[in-house]
């Protein structure tokens, strides 16, 4: 599918660059990516844990990069991107996973002891300065992944309600509020719910991606038919890929799509429930929504039900960083799950 958007947008351009480029450089992420998931594998998911906290500190000095002008790559008015030799890094893709791993960590370490609302400060003090990092980018849409991660991980080791549900709501009211006096975020708000008027502008995409899914049909155009990836739906590659695939393969190719996402959570949930410890169970768990939950709001963008998020479909969407990362997620999964084999071969 990314061959198939990105050739047809090179197309379109006159050939001012190599319809095969964009595949190339995915496959070779794609391969960098199946080599950090052996690595994470073979190191161990404990080790990862061990290594949180100093990978974290690494990765917020790279978000802290990203900030400053001639250093960090500016796209579209947000800056999260750092370059290195023609190939793009984008570090808060790699904090999701870490954020939990640091958070379960600093929870298994400290002495079982009752939850007071200073030990949960403690706990989440840290975790919370990446979060505000990635919300200066700015990038909502992966702050609020990351923060969605800690209040899972929150009804998992059990933290008192009264220390994180209802400060939580009070912050949703006054984030909602100030939001709201953010032309970034009210212009997505208002292209969602009306994006007839502004065709032009932020309500092009999610207009154009209805077009494509509604005319996908039941089975689909077929492979590469697609009309909308011809500029009518610009760089579909990266959020609104699922629009053009349902466009090429209809209904049923989105349900099979869906099937694939399912089968994802059952096996992942599966190797949480066998873990051999907590900090497995923490750890497959947290990993499981990450996935999962990025691709129920990507879909939701892409069907018209959600408002913009800027967030990619794991493991299909273009971006060398999200295949990185989540296939180091698929790496930490199979640790845990290699664990119990041990035990329960």
């Amino acid at each position: 599918m990314i061959f198939s958007t990105t050739s047809a947008e090179a197309l379109e351009l006159d050939l001012q660059h190599a319809s095969h480029n964009a595949i190339i450089k995915q496959l070779l992420y794609a391969m960098g990516g199946v080599a950090l998931a052996t690595g994470v594998y073979n190191l161990g998911y404990r080790r990862f844990l061990d290594w949180s906290p100093l990978l974290l500190a690494v990765f917020v000095f790279f978000l802290i990069l990203t900030l400053i002008p001639g250093i960090g790559r500016e796209v579209n008015g947000s800056r999260r991107w750092l370059s290195l030799g023609g190939f793009s890094f984008q570090p808060s893709e790699f904090v999701k996973y870490i954020v939990p791993s640091y958070f379960i960590h600093r929870f298994l370490k400290e002495p079982q002891q009752a939850w007071t609302l200073l030990r949960f400060l403690k706990l989440i003090a840290i975790p919370i300065i990446p979060i505000l990092l990635i919300l200066v980018e700015p990038n909502n849409g992966t702050a609020l992944v990351v923060a969605m991660t800690l209040v899972v991980l929150c009804l998992f080791i059990g933290v008192p309600l009264k220390y994180w549900a209802m400060p939580l709501c009070v912050l949703a009211l006054v984030g909602g509020a100030f939001a709201s006096q953010l032309p970034y975020v009210t212009g997505r708000i208002n292209a969602y719910l009306h994006p007839e008027l502004d065709l032009r502008g932020k309500g092009h995409q999610p207009y154009q991606a209805k077009i494509a899914v509604g005319s996908g049909g039941a089975f689909g155009r077929g492979p590469g038919n697609s009309l909308q990836k011809l500029s009518y739906l610009p760089e579909a590659q990266n959020d609104y890929i699922a629009a053009i695939f349902a466009e090429e393969f209809g209904f049923l190719g989105v349900v099979s799509l869906l099937s694939l996402y399912g089968m994802v959570a059952c096996i992942g949930f599966y190797g949480a429930i066998h873990a051999v410890d907590r900090a497995g169970f923490y750890l497959a768990g947290t990993v499981v929504f990450l996935i999962c939950f990025q691709a129920s709001m990507n879909l939701g963008v892409v069907s018209g039900l959600l408002p913009s998020t800027g967030l990619n479909l794991p493991f299909f969407s273009q971006g060398g960083s999200s295949l990185l990362a989540n296939l180091m997620g698929v790496g930490l999964l199979l640790s845990v799950r290699k664990q119990d084999s041990f035990l329960h071969p």
